[in-house]
């Protein structure tokens, strides 16, 4: 059974992109075949992963707006993940979509689509809690939230968890809050300690571990156009997410009620 999994947070600079090629690649290396879907106008998960948007013909704003096949669109990656790119043109997507009927379900109808060919869908949202996010909610099982420990990060994340609980009502009953995703963490400091102990306390939410150590290697691997597990394998960053993919694999694994009870 395929597991789709959301990753987002309407705050940009937490990592967001890098978790979800940095996962990706986790989850391929522990052999499971996985796709990335890139719904942010910014582009930049198919730029770090080795993709130019500006030589992208056709990209998922095609595939949502035009009714373009989805399996025309998926691009091969040196990471061993597949991709649906994004491009600019996917900043035009919301208002393409606001007038039609059933716009929440888009993402989902793609998911369904060509879920029989992978094991995981990871989809990279937007920094923003409009259309694209509320799509990628509803086609989601899960959803992971990348948190910067800072204190300022944490604003804003009650907006998402009011989204998530609007999604739920309407078009996602089902949908689960994996949990929070510390990223950024610099264990040198108490402010970051801090932050991450309270974290759990402050949303009663479950913390995905382990926490994702702050390094300029995540800032070098998008240069290469591979994630951190290619060109720093060895890294501190890099193992982290080889944990929080396992962990994840775990989870996927739980009986549904299960999962259901721990939060």
């Amino acid at each position: 059974m395929t597991t789709t999994l959301a990753v987002a947070n309407q705050k940009g600079g937490v990592a967001k992109t890098t978790s979800v090629a940095s996962l990706g690649a986790a989850l391929a290396e522990l052999g499971h075949r996985v796709l990335l879907v890139d719904l942010d106008p910014q582009a930049c998960l198919t730029f770090s992963l080795g993709i130019d948007p500006e030589n992208v013909e056709t990209s998922i704003y095609h595939v949502l707006t035009q009714g373009t096949d989805a399996a025309d669109v998926v691009l091969e990656t040196e990471d061993g993940v597949d991709l649906l790119p994004a491009t600019i043109e996917l900043a035009r997507a919301e208002a393409d979509l606001l007038t039609r009927t059933g716009r929440e379900h888009v993402v989902k109808m793609v998911v369904e689509e060509l879920e029989d060919d992978y094991d995981w869908v990871l989809l990279d949202c937007p920094p923003s809690l409009g259309v694209l996010t509320v799509a990628a909610l509803t086609a989601a099982q899960g959803v992971l939230v990348p948190l910067q420990c800072e204190t300022l990060s944490h604003r804003g994340v009650g907006q998402l968890l009011d989204t998530v609980h609007d999604v739920r009502r309407f078009t996602n009953k089902s949908l689960e809050v994996w949990g929070v995703l510390p990223t950024l963490f610099d264990g040198r400091t108490t402010h970051s300690r801090t932050v991450l102990e309270t974290i759990s306390q402050t949303y009663s939410l479950d913390v995905v571990e382990p926490p994702i150590p702050k390094t300029i290697k995540f800032a070098e691997a998008p240069a290469a156009g591979r994630s951190i597990l290619a060109t720093s394998r060895t890294s501190k960053g890099a193992q982290a997410y080889r944990e929080v993919a396992a962990n994840l694999v775990e989870r996927a694994a739980r009986p549904r009620s299960r999962r259901r009870a721990k939060g």
